[in-house]
């Protein structure tokens, strides 16, 4: 209904309601339906004919005081707590946490980073401030935290995946595929992870273990790979033997290895190292006691009797 009326007005001379002596109708126009009751009420108010309502002080006084103690709070920087202990104590604390994705993680750990105390609400919760600070845990890639109403929060993260533990001088450390550090090494399933060793392996290692998974009967055998002054690669097997790979013509060293190994029994011998490194030689190291028994046997061998001297008359 449009706010302005024509032809509806009354009579000449006749009196409308006035707010302190001002007429609020006028011949030909009516206010807006929304504003005639305030206007009415104002009318009244003017005229000295308004009777307040009862409780009308104490109602004011309960607003003045709440108004006060918000603005209070608001310059104080503490609206934030006001509404979690309000909304807390009305049905949407937060009594329920369901992590998922976690393997390597702490449920402990996502707890902590969460700052959750007996009385979080879950309205006045800030969930991407916690998914940030659960973000900076180690193992974590990605993380997402989701109110679930009324009172239910919801964690899901995505954790890094190990490929190999890094050793360093005495420091063991799990890392990424990119050589990335993930965490230092705690035990458990992580110790099923294959070991390079020195320095600059971790930028090499992905390619040169792919190499060796071809070889599986020779892959299962090792019990470490380590990295010779960035330049070359030592095969440490589990029975203790090293194979010692040249710096050039690593494929072909390795097939050599494993085909003497099935000819052969190479690897299965009692000695202490493979020397590779040179490209027309294989070089085979001893273990000291082979050596010694070695060396006892060439002792024990029978000696060849000399020829008796011919005289000469």
């Amino acid at each position: 209904m449009s706010a302005l009326k024509w032809g509806q007005g009354k009579g000449k001379g006749a009196a409308g309601p006035t707010l302190f002596g001002v007429p609020l109708s006028f011949d030909h126009f009516v206010l807006p339906r929304l504003l005639r009751r305030p206007a009415r009420v104002l009318a009244r108010l003017g005229e000295g004919d308004f009777e307040v309502p009862p409780f009308f002080a104490a109602m004011l006084s309960a607003a003045l005081l709440v108004s006060g103690s918000a603005y209070g709070a608001y310059l104080g920087g503490h609206v934030d707590g006001v509404v979690q202990g309000i909304t807390a104590r009305t049905g949407f604390a937060v009594d329920q946490i369901k992590v998922v994705g976690n393997r390597a993680t702490s449920e402990i750990d996502i707890l902590d980073r969460m700052q959750l105390d007996g009385w979080t609400s879950l309205i006045g919760f800030d969930a991407e401030a916690a998914r940030g600070r659960i973000a900076t845990l180690p193992w974590v890639e990605v993380a997402a935290v989701r109110k679930v109403y009324p009172h239910t929060l919801e964690v899901r993260i995505e954790e890094r995946e190990p490929f190999a533990l890094w050793q360093q001088g005495n420091k063991l450390s799990v890392i990424e595929r990119s050589g990335a550090v993930i965490a230092p090494f705690s035990g458990g399933k992580q110790s099923l992870l294959p070991l390079i060793v020195g320095t600059g392996a971790p930028a090499k290692a992905p390619d040169f273990l792919a190499r060796i998974k071809k070889y599986p009967e020779l892959a299962a055998r090792i019990k470490g790979y380590i990295r010779i002054g960035e330049r070359r690669w030592d095969l440490k097997l589990e029975n203790g033997i090293t194979v010692k790979l040249p710096q050039d013509g690593e494929d072909q060293a390795i097939a050599d290895l494993v085909r003497m190994d099935r000819e052969n029994g190479l690897l299965t011998r009692d000695i202490a190292a493979v020397d590779m490194r040179l490209s027309d030689r294989l070089v085979v190291q001893l273990t000291p006691e082979a050596a010694t028994q070695r060396q006892a046997a060439l002792n024990e061998k029978p000696k060849m009797p000399k020829r008796k001297a011919e005289t000469k008359i």
